[in-house]
């Protein structure tokens, strides 16, 4: 099976060579780097959204910050926060946050999850083209590190009004953060197209 490419930035079309070890494919014209091979790259990935998935649990499920202010204790959480917006007459912020935040990032992930774990036996998952795209086109919507940025400056300002207690949540979401990134650094799309199109190849 040959494979085409494209390169990124000079445009010339060319064969894909087959690799089975580690390494990197550059362009003969412009030296690009047409592809990198990822060490297991499909089983990284897999772990690192389970994880994700996980710590995602987490940063929904428990205390995001808690405010103490003399005798008076308040506790809020992610969705708490959302909703708070949308009380305070900001609803088209609070749709926002909720998309980047928490839909989005779900959705990558759950998507993610249905393409790797059927590949890691070796199974194509039905629809594995258009659930992989969705994963693509929604990856640049997933802004989480921009709502923790807002949600450090909120806190420093708040500091000298009232004492911040971090939470379990704001944790697992910090980590969340990190996780996503390694998700998608160890992910090779091209692996994954292939195995598909060794599939199609298969079927005919």
């Amino acid at each position: 099976m040959q494979s085409f490419i494209a390169c990124h930035d000079c445009d010339l079309i060319q064969r894909l060579p087959h690799i089975t070890e580690p390494g990197t494919v550059q362009c003969r014209r412009c030296g690009a780097v047409l592809h990198q091979k990822k060490r297991d790259s499909i089983e990284r990935t897999l772990a690192l959204t389970v994880a994700g998935l996980i710590l995602f649990t987490l940063a929904n499920s428990f205390p995001f910050l808690a405010f103490k202010l003399e005798a008076q204790v308040r506790q809020t959480t992610l969705l708490t926060g959302i909703q708070e917006l949308y009380a305070q007459g900001m609803p088209e912020l609070s749709v926002i946050v909720l998309l980047t935040t928490v839909l989005v990032p779900l959705g990558q992930m759950l998507c993610m999850l249905y393409v790797l774990l059927p590949l890691k036996f070796n199974i194509i998952p039905s629809g594995l083209p258009r659930v992989f795209r969705w994963v693509r086109h929604l990856q640049p919507w997933s802004m989480m590190e921009v709502f923790m940025l807002g949600i450090l400056v909120s806190v420093v300002k708040l500091a000298k009004m009232a004492k911040i207690v971090p939470g379990i949540a704001i944790f697992s979401f910090l980590a969340l953060i990190f996780i996503l990134a390694a998700m998608t650094a160890s992910m090779d799309s091209h692996l994954i197209w292939e195995k598909w199109e060794e599939k199609q190849i298969l079927r005919h």
